[in-house]
Order: C-alpha cells, then sequence, then structure tokens
C-alpha cells in the first residue's frame, strides 16, 4: 500500500483529527442517542454507547498527544534538540500517559482484565536474573489492541522500558504513531519489500546500541494471522526450500510462521540482550473499525504470556536459531490453543 509522503500526512492528519473532534462534540448528544438505540440489536449490555465512548476518549488521547508533540517540537528549538536525551525522554512520556489512559479506558468501558500468566517471565515481576538487561521482544502479530497491551506493560509497569519498535509502514496513517516513532528510534518497513529495500540492515542498525532501558519490539509474523496468508507463507517456505519447517508451520494453525531475516539480524547486531518472546490472545479479531463494532468482547479476560531468555540462552549459529525461533513459536501455537479450550469452558 502506498502511503502519502510526510509533509501531506503532517498537514492533514492533524486537520482531520481537529475536524472529527468538532463534529463529535457538536454531534455528541446525537451521537449517544443514536449509540443508545443500536445497543438494542448489538450483542453485550450497552456496546453501542460503550463504543463510542471510547472513540471520544482515543481522539482527545490522539489530539492531546500532538498538542504535547507541537509544544515539544517549540520547547526543543524548532526542532532542533528533538534528538537530545532530555526531549526522547519527554516523548516517552507522553506516550506512556496516552498509553495507560487508553488501556485504562478500555478495561473500564469494557469490563476487561489482563492476565498475565503466573509461571512465565514479564516485566512486571521484580528480580529476576537479567531483568535489568536490554531486551529484544519478539512478539505474535495479534492486531493493534493487542500490540497496545503489549506496548503499555513494556512501557508503564516497574521497568519502565524505552521501545523501539518495528512496525509496518501503514502504521503512520496514524497521526501520534507517525510524529512520535519518527522522532523516537524506531523503523517502519514494508513486509513485502521491493528489490533494493534491505529490511534485515535497517533492523541491525536499530538493535546495535541497544541500552539497558531498552526493548526492540519485531512482530516476526510480518502481519495479522488471516487464513490466507497462512496458505501463502507455508508455501513461501517451501518454495525457498525449506519444507521441512513448512510442515512444521502446518502444524502450527493459529500464528503464521515467523519470518527469521530481521530476527537473525537484530540478534546479531545485540549479542548482550536477552530475548523474550510474547504471545497475547483476546483482541486478535479487531483489525479494522468495523471489527471493533461488530466483535470487541466485554467482560472478558485478556491473556498475555512471556517466555524469557538470557542472552547467554541463544543460539548464535544462523541454522541453529532458525529452528530455535520455530520452537518458540511453536509454544506460542500451543499456548493459543491452551487458551481457547480454556475459555469455551468457561
Amino acid at each position: 500500500m502506498n502511503i502519502p509522503p510526510r509533509w501531506l500526512r503532517r498537514l492533514v492528519g492533524p486537520v482531520v483529527l481537529v475536524v472529527a473532534f468538532a463534529l463529535t462534540a457538536l454531534l455528541l448528544p446525537l451521537l449517544a442517542v443514536v449509540a443508545a438505540v443500536a445497543s438494542i440489536w448489538l450483542p453485550g449490555r450497552l456496546r453501542g454507547l460503550r463504543l463510542l465512548g471510547f472513540a471520544v476518549v482515543g481522539l482527545v488521547v490522539e489530539l492531546v498527544a500532538l498538542g504535547a508533540a507541537a509544544a515539544l517540537w517549540l520547547a526543543s528549538g524548532f526542532g532542533a534538540r528533538l534528538r537530545t536525551q532530555r526531549y526522547q525522554r519527554a516523548h516517552y512520556g507522553v506516550l506512556r500517559v496516552a498509553l495507560r489512559t487508553v488501556v485504562r479506558a478500555a478495561e473500564w468501558l469494557f469490563r476487561l482484565q489482563i492476565e498475565t500468566d503466573e509461571v512465565s517471565w514479564s516485566p512486571l515481576d521484580d528480580g529476576v536474573p537479567g531483568s535489568t538487561n536490554s531486551m529484544v521482544v519478539l512478539a505474535r502479530h495479534a492486531g493493534p489492541g493487542d500490540s497496545l497491551l503489549l506496548l503499555d506493560t513494556l512501557m508503564n509497569r516497574d521497568h519502565l522500558r524505552k521501545p523501539r519498535v518495528v512496525m509496518k509502514a501503514t502504521m503512520q496513517l496514524d497521526p501520534v504513531v507517525d510524529v512520535y516513532f519518527h522522532r523516537l528510534p524506531s523503523r517502519f518497513i514494508d513486509p513485502d519489500p521491493r528489490d533494493g529495500e534491505d529490511v534485515e540492515t535497517t533492523i541491525a542498525k536499530l538493535a546495535t546500541d541497544l541500552d539497558t532501558e531498552d526493548a526492540l519490539l519485531i512482530f516476526p509474523e510480518g502481519g495479522n494471522f488471516t487464513p490466507k496468508r497462512w496458505t501463502r507463507a507455508i508455501a513461501r517456505l517451501r518454495q525457498r526450500g525449506h519444507a521441512s519447517y513448512a510442515d512444521q508451520a502446518e502444524t502450527m494453525p493459529n500464528v503464521l510462521p515467523p519470518r527469521p531475516g530481521g530476527v537473525h539480524a537484530a540478534l546479531s547486531a545485540a549479542p548482550h540482550a536477552d530475548v523474550v518472546f510474547v504471545a497475547h490472545t483476546g483482541l486478535e479479531h479487531l483489525s479494522t473499525p468495523r471489527d471493533g463494532w461488530r466483535e470487541i468482547p466485554q467482560e472478558k479476560t485478556l491473556s498475555l504470556r512471556w517466555w524469557f531468555f538470557d542472552a547467554d540462552q541463544v543460539p548464535r549459529d544462523e541454522q541453529q536459531q532458525l529452528a530455535w525461533l520455530f520452537e518458540r513459536w511453536a509454544d506460542i501455537d500451543r499456548w493459543i490453543t491452551a487458551r481457547q479450550a480454556s475459555d469455551t469452558t468457561r
């Protein structure tokens, strides 16, 4: 997907948000009535009103975050000092507050509970050996909802990590993501790059100078799970001569097979970093506003599971690392299957 150039996004994005906020404020009584009437036919209690409330919170958070970004740009000497440690921390601080506000609003409006598996390591734990080291976080790609929960967990629970995120180029269409993650050490990439685009080199540069507070976040699947993507990914493995991994991927019906190139580039560039695998489930069907209108869960527990490996436990040989990566992805697939079975018995 071709996206508009940066200058056009920076002009149009804020204008669209301001217009949307003005219209929402003007029409809020009417929108509330429509949402209340729609709730009669929607599953769950007051779903329409809850979705409207969450949309208003999200809109306000986006506007406030953009206003803060403009203030930081002015205070930094019209952008001259944006890359200094002081202003980098300030941008992370704004993102922390924005993420916490959105997640808390979702928890309250939809009565969601976030559960971290008791037997797994997570950034919530204190005193875990290696937990204060830099990290490479390899996460299942399960939609923007689960990704927000993951970022909130990394940034707002105890260790206050500073994430460096490798994300799809289309995420730049969100004005806040576009502004903040271009100012912070993150990268937007095309999961299916054209000739001449070296994704591995880009990821390696991002991983090279990871510090103790940093966490490089990568989604090795390259996109949200769909049956078509799953079939295409397995076919691509066979075309590249990885028949055994294609066979293994066919036994993992909940996840896309991981793409090893970016993972190997990150781990080679940051051999000092610990590695964390993350699975999360509960919001994977929410990829579009239409999905949210129809399927957003209420009174539900959202689950996260973490697998932690010290840097000296990570294979360095490329082939051994590939096998290890697929083994960990099989762990994620089995955990998702178990969670789904548990949810159906509740």
